[in-house]
């Protein structure tokens, strides 16, 4: 027997996670993960400030914990925070109740931090499971994933990141950024060792999107208009 669209997308959205914003405003997404971090955080902001820009910053605990008052920094600007965990370490490696008490700490550790209650988590490296994702969800948060992405993380001519950020970037999009890379102190996999002008290459995306008409704002704003288009996204 064939399912119906509809039931699929009931079903997704059942299990699902923000993959973007259905809105007829021309507006973007932006997310930054991994920070805060001394450098690419203070650059990307220029970037934004320079530009009127607002994003989400999806923050780990490891990294808060080491900046405090570089994420008050993101949040006086007017930049919305998201969890993207206590650490970076990969989210299958837990089981449903695991991950509920250590997201459910990290959010309560980072709203203390800055004042806000938080809405969103990113998986680390976009990998959950079902228990993963029921745990995010018991600790009040919804994992967020994205669209197109600035490849920032490879080591690439900045003119192929920037020509990437194009590639699937139309209204309503969540574009993937990072203000700084996670390392084996935060539980990532590995280092990102090559070095990179976040300024220059959030600048130039930025200009290309506000060539075409469109504005780049945090996930919170766009949502304040449009309804999120919720999918299932699960790693075996």
């Amino acid at each position: 027997m064939r399912i119906g669209r509809p039931v699929v997308e009931r079903a997704a959205a059942l299990v699902g996670s923000v993959i973007a914003v259905r809105t007829r405003a021309p507006e973007i997404v932006l997310t930054f993960d991994d920070g805060p971090d001394p450098v690419g955080t203070e650059q990307v902001m220029t970037a934004l400030a320079d530009r009127n820009a607002t994003a989400t910053f999806f923050v780990l605990g490891t990294r808060s914990r080491r900046h405090p008052s570089l994420l008050a920094e993101i949040v006086a600007a007017g930049h919305e925070i998201g969890l993207h965990g206590p650490d970076h370490q990969p989210l299958p490696r837990f089981d449903a109740s695991a991950t509920e008490r250590r997201t459910a700490d990290a959010a309560k550790e980072l709203a203390d931090l800055t004042g806000r209650e938080l809405r969103w988590f990113r998986p680390p490296y976009g990998r959950q499971t079902l228990p993963n994702w029921r745990g995010i969800r018991a600790a009040g948060l919804m994992p967020v994933f994205w669209g197109p992405t600035t490849w920032d993380w490879r080591d690439l001519p900045q003119q192929e990141r920037v020509a990437k950020a194009q590639q699937g970037a139309r209204p309503g999009a969540i574009l993937l950024g990072h203000d700084g890379f996670a390392g084996t102190l935060d539980g990532a996999l590995e280092e990102v060792t090559h070095t990179l002008d976040r300024h220059d290459l959030i600048g130039q995306i930025l200009d290309r999107y506000t060539a075409k008409g469109w504005r780049t704002v945090s996930l919170g704003h766009a949502l304040e208009k449009g309804r999120p288009i919720i999918a299932a996204r699960f790693s075996r």
